[in-house]
């Protein structure tokens, strides 16, 4: 037997052939192994190569869309802010301009009065009034309003020779009226608070957003502008200006166009003013329903060039986080009427006689249909 031990590979070969057996020396592949493995390294390292140079281009393009979404939020976003960390920011392009075109779109919306609408007496309603045990001294104490929505002035008021009964009559028909407003506003504002505080919009809120930028008549989307204008005007300042204006309800304007505010018109259907000259162009708008002279009252105050330093008062009262005072913020309105500064004296006057500040607090309760929605 050999040994295996010593056996060289030319005997083995040797012995291998005489025994008819031959050895074919295997080609080294190691080249073309290498090749091919050099070939999957290189096209692997191009594909992570080009990936590496796409993400900061899909980075930016996907940055690029979120901030063309994001467009109606984020330029105020930084000015709100501010106010919240209670540093200054630039006032100078703050609640200016004011775009017109859509301004009373919705209150043109409430002037559709149902045709089987009638002008209720004074006894009428004052019986109404006992039946729903509506009672001003209540009020002031309970601090609570019934839904009660009346569309027109009784004519009879004027008639009424109680000056106190005028009165009381007045403010019972104006008060739900002014607290439905406010109540409208302060839904709105509450969700215009919810979306400053958000860093994107969604279609729905940015639909929202842009009715109430043509609403408030705000120029380039300037969500700063419209938290200023979108705000309440306080009970005991809306129901002064009302009786001022209306005469407690007796004028002319109130009774036969339901103008409780005096407000006036150079286009718009309205009242011309008995006496006046006659190259004067103007009239005091007329409504078709109290509630649509309530808001357009409110609307004039938040969007009209002459009442912004009222609107900055009020805003200001806001960022210092105190309750809206009428008898300060009355003093900012002396530019409503041509009598200026005793105007608002007047104004001020009015509503500490009659204690109006009493109804600052006041909450009106749902009605039965706003009631069934929540149910």
């Amino acid at each position: 037997m050999i040994s295996a031990k010593k056996l060289s590979l030319i005997k083995l070969k040797k012995i291998l052939a005489d025994k008819g057996f031959t050895i074919k020396k295997k080609k080294n592949n190691f080249f073309f192994k290498d090749l091919k493995s050099f070939y999957f390294t290189a096209l692997s390292g191009f594909v992570l190569i080009l990936i590496s140079s796409l993400i900061p281009l899909s980075v930016n393009i996907k940055q690029d869309i979120n901030v063309s979404k994001s467009t109606i939020d984020n330029n105020s976003n930084v000015n709100f802010q501010k106010v919240l960390d209670g540093k200054s920011i630039d006032q100078k392009n703050i609640d200016e301009g004011l775009n017109i075109e859509n301004l009373f779109e919705d209150i043109f919306s409430i002037e559709e009065v149902p045709t089987d609408t009638v002008r209720l007496s004074a006894e009428t309603i004052n019986e109404l009034f006992r039946d729903t045990k509506y009672d001003l001294d209540i009020v002031r104490k309970k601090k609570i309003v019934k839904p009660i929505n009346l569309s027109l002035l009784p004519s009879e008021i004027r008639n009424i020779e109680s000056t106190k009964k005028k009165k009381s009559l007045f403010i019972k028909i104006v008060l739900p009226l002014i607290l439905e407003e406010n109540n409208r506003i302060k839904v709105d504002r509450k969700k215009l608070f919810k979306i400053l505080n958000k860093n994107m919009n969604s279609d729905t809120e940015k639909k929202w957003l842009n009715s109430k930028f043509k609403q408030y008549g705000v120029l380039n989307k300037d969500l700063s502008t419209l938290k200023v204008r979108m705000d309440i005007v306080p009970v005991s300042l809306a129901i002064a200006q009302a009786a001022k204006e209306s005469g407690w309800g007796t004028s002319r304007f109130a009774i036969e166009g339901n103008a409780l505010f005096g407000q006036w018109t150079w286009s718009g259907e309205g009242i011309k003013p008995a006496g006046i000259d006659s190259e004067e162009k103007h009239k005091v708008m007329k409504f078709k329903v109290l509630k649509a002279s309530v808001r357009a009252y409110q609307r004039n105050l938040n969007t009209h060039g002459s009442y912004k330093q009222f609107r900055s008062a009020r805003a200001n009262m806001r960022d210092s986080d105190v309750g809206l005072d009428s008898l300060i913020l009355a003093d900012f309105l002396d530019k409503y009427a041509a009598t200026g500064k005793e105007y608002t004296k007047i104004i001020k006057q009015i509503i500490k006689q009659n204690n109006l500040q009493d109804f600052d607090k006041v909450k009106l309760l749902p009605s039965s249909i706003q009631l069934k929605n929540i149910i």
